[in-house]
């Protein structure tokens, strides 16, 4: 009964995040790998994660700003991520030419890190 409430904790969060922030933390995590985040990031569940560039990811949802510029809502992280050099020209992060839907599922991952 305790492992079923468990589970049933982890879909709700699941589900609030997708709506929140219209992105499926699953695909975002896939992403995540696939554009090698962590060769700049330290991400906490990613074993490759251990990159010394930007910022750590962890517990990113509760930070007040991305970029030291942007309030930190869904839809600028969205903004962020699709097109950090046309939000701060110059830094570190690179336009990595992703789609809305996938920068909103990366969102959706980042924002379940603690």
């Amino acid at each position: 009964m305790a492992l079923a409430a468990v589970a049933l904790a982890g879909c709700n969060e699941r589900a609030k995040t997708e709506v929140h922030t219209g992105g499926d933390p699953g695909r975002g995590s896939l992403l995540v790998d696939e554009e090698a985040c962590g060769s700049c990031h330290v991400i906490p569940d990613k074993a490759q994660g251990n990159g010394l560039v930007g910022p750590p990811l962890a517990g990113i949802a509760r930070r007040a700003v991305i970029a030291g510029l942007l309030p930190n809502t869904p839809d600028n992280m969205t903004r962020w991520l699709q097109s950090p050099q046309s939000v701060v020209p110059g830094n570190a992060m690179p336009n990595m030419g992703l789609t809305q839907q996938q920068a909103r599922d990366i969102t959706a991952y980042l924002y379940t890190l603690d």
